[in-house]
């Protein structure tokens, strides 16, 4: 457990041909920004990968800090945005690192419940995904078992891990090696070796990320690979 209060927040956004829906991501993250308290630090960066729009610009103009890559790999992807931020926080500051999607929205309360956990002792903010409203009836079926799903072993936790409702502090990120280059559930996989190495989690349900609907990914898992599998 790190007892030191958090002083940076650094906020990752994978994105990979998402022009059109990166800069509302980036504007729900400089919104949660606006209810810190003061003195926190928080950066905002994009990592613009193997992209052909213009996610990267379209980024910038939101105001974010913009990486861009080559990887097309959402998990070394995800590395970059957080090693850039780490060595932008430099080791002078206890630095919390946020993790959503470049096709999500997150609440107004988001940073606020990851600090809240974190300052309750936590090291690890696992968060829930919520569909748009225009979409939840269509979903019926996703909704019912997602609702249903509940970690097995971890006690009341809901057992749900989305790289876009996730955090965790800095020091507990490095010592479990950080995100691995995994095409699909790289968030996973780096939960599970956090909570091996005994990382204290909080199982969040009152900040979901609204997350799209949409059934179509360049990979096989996660909410896409699922709403289809279930689409009432």
């Amino acid at each position: 457990m790190h007892e030191s209060p958090v002083e940076h927040v650094a906020v990752v956004i994978p994105a990979r041909d998402e022009e059109r829906t990166v800069a509302a991501a980036v504007h729900a993250v400089q919104t949660a920004a606006l209810n810190l308290p003061p003195g926190l630090t928080v950066d905002v960066v994009v990592v613009a990968d193997a992209c052909v729009d213009r996610t990267a610009e379209v980024a910038l103009a939101a105001g974010a800090h913009v990486l861009v890559a080559t990887e097309g790999n959402v998990g070394a992807a995800r590395a970059l945005g957080c090693a850039w931020a780490l060595d932008r926080a430099d080791d002078e500051r206890v630095t919390w690192l946020a993790c959503t999607d470049a096709d999500s929205v997150v609440p107004p309360r988001w940073l606020l419940c990851q600090l809240d956990a974190a300052t309750s002792g936590a090291e690890l903010f696992l968060g829930t995904v919520a569909l748009p409203r225009a979409d939840a009836a269509r979903h019926r079926r996703w909704l019912r078992t997602y609702r249903r799903h509940r970690a097995p072993g971890k006690g009341t936790g809901h057992g749900h891990v989305h790289g876009a409702n996730l955090g965790v502090h800095a020091a507990a990120y490095v010592a479990a090696g950080g995100f691995h280059d995994l095409p699909v559930h790289e968030d996973a996989d780096l939960v599970e070796r956090l909570l091996a190495g005994g990382a204290v989690p909080a199982w969040a349900d009152d900040a979901a990320v609204t997350t799209s609907a949409r059934h179509h990914s360049r990979v096989v898992g996660g909410v896409a690979t699922d709403l289809a599998d279930t689409a009432a």
